[in-house]
């Protein structure tokens, strides 16, 4: 395992409160108080307008979430034969696999602290395994209770900040390429399960709901494999970049340049760390069969007759689908996207298969709890009180539009 070196040290280039990671180094990615390069450019006007847009775009989407998570919602429990049927799944439920359900997540959640404490150490970054654990917590937890998926990133990385002041691009990096590696571990597993079962998956069933194409299994594999594509197309396209060094040639008001530029840092550390990437890898890789082996537990406990290898090849599809920002966390896309699945290509029954998407959801929801509680107490070393949520966000809102490149 890659120690942090000097890799992760902080040094300053002559301006006075902004500093740079050493392994930005090339790329002059840093963190200050002075403006972007091309805010000369653009009048103040411009940009508290495009940060108005933002926000009302970000509100726009999670109305819309919640409008189609509440219809999802009435789906999954509008039908009166099927809630029968799932009451009667819960009455015969063996809890059992319950449990099991839950010990395989907290592996699921320890595998993650293990990547992130790996990735920190690159950065020169050293914390104590229980705050660590804690920030890992925290982040989970808002993950999971705030719109988007990615709150818990904000609040993580701006506690981060908070414990090292002095390496708050690291901090980030290490926040970036937790997602990044995490990514590409679930782009393998899931080429390899398609690959292998793609016959399987895609066959003609006489168990189909109906005619219609959103109920057919074969549908949501091109879907999954069409994401599949675009995301090796996109993790391709920053290797070359960065490899090639071909950020400069970017203009600057390119989309998505900044975070080319975040990503590129991070490539060139990581890759320099060759030994504690892979060690994240393999973390990763336990992450994602772990959560997995979770819904499969949940499968079981209500008595679900489906092979494990059946079952594996089918949770890409429903992890992939469910991911996307249609509804609140999943909820609703990812029952329905079981149901036609799991029926279609197990003969598993509707009722059941609602059940195995809300209680395996749950089983997470309850595992991510104790990221609440510890948020609720945790404060950052050094800090005079209890860090709130909307301090939080005004910082983070500041330091994170005081991210900039600058070209030698």
């Amino acid at each position: 395992m890659a120690g942090p070196g000097s890799s992760g040290a902080v040094y300053r280039d002559g301006r006075s409160g902004e500093s740079c990671s050493a392994p930005s180094r090339e790329l002059f990615i840093c963190l200050g108080n002075e403006p972007a390069p091309n805010t000369r450019r653009d009048p103040p006007v411009r940009g508290t307008l495009e940060r108005t847009l933002r926000r009302m775009k970000k509100t726009l989407l999670t109305i819309l979430q919640l409008v189609v998570t509440g219809g999802l919602l009435y789906w999954v429990f509008h039908d009166r034969e099927v809630r029968s049927a799932m009451a009667v799944a819960i009455r015969d439920a063996d809890y059992r696999w319950i449990v099991a359900a839950i010990l395989a997540y907290i592996i699921v959640e320890f595998a993650a602290i293990v990547r992130w404490k790996i990735l920190l150490r690159v950065q020169g970054i050293e914390l104590s395994p229980a705050r660590i654990s804690g920030l890992f917590l925290i982040g989970m937890f808002y993950n999971q209770f705030l719109p988007g998926g990615t709150g818990g990133d904000i609040v993580k990385t701006y506690l981060l900040w908070k414990e090292t002041p002095t390496k708050k691009p690291g901090a980030l990096l290490a926040v970036l390429f937790d997602r990044m590696i995490g990514l590409i571990a679930l782009i393998i597993i899931t080429g390899v399960l398609i690959f292998l079962r793609y016959g399987w998956l895609t066959r003609e069933t006489g168990a189909q709901l109906d005619s219609n194409p959103l109920h057919n299994p074969r549908f949501y594999v091109w879907v999954v494999l069409a994401i599949f594509g675009a995301s090796v197309l996109f993790v391709s396209t920053t290797f070359l970049v960065s490899g090639f060094n071909l950020l400069h040639r970017l203009p600057h008001r390119f989309p998505g340049r900044e975070k080319l530029i975040e990503i590129s840092a991070a490539y060139h550390l990581y890759a320099r760390h060759w030994r504690a990437t892979i060690g994240a890898f393999g973390a990763s890789l336990v992450c994602h069969l772990g959560t997995f082996a979770t819904f499969l537990c949940v499968a079981y406990a209500f008595r679900a007759a489906v092979a494990p290898v059946d079952f594996f090849a089918i949770m890409p599809i429903e992890r992939t689908i469910s991911s996307l920002p249609i509804s609140f966390a999943g909820v609703g896309t990812r029952e329905f996207i079981l149901q036609v699945m799991l029926f279609n290509l197990c003969a598993i029954p509707p009722a059941v298969a609602r059940m195995i998407g809300l209680t395996g959801f749950t089983v997470i929801l309850l595992c991510c709890l104790p990221g609440g509680i510890v948020y609720f107490f945790y404060k950052p070393s050094g800090a005079t009180g209890h860090v709130k949520m909307r301090e939080m966000k005004q910082e983070f809102a500041t330091l994170e539009h005081e991210i900039t490149e600058k070209e030698e």
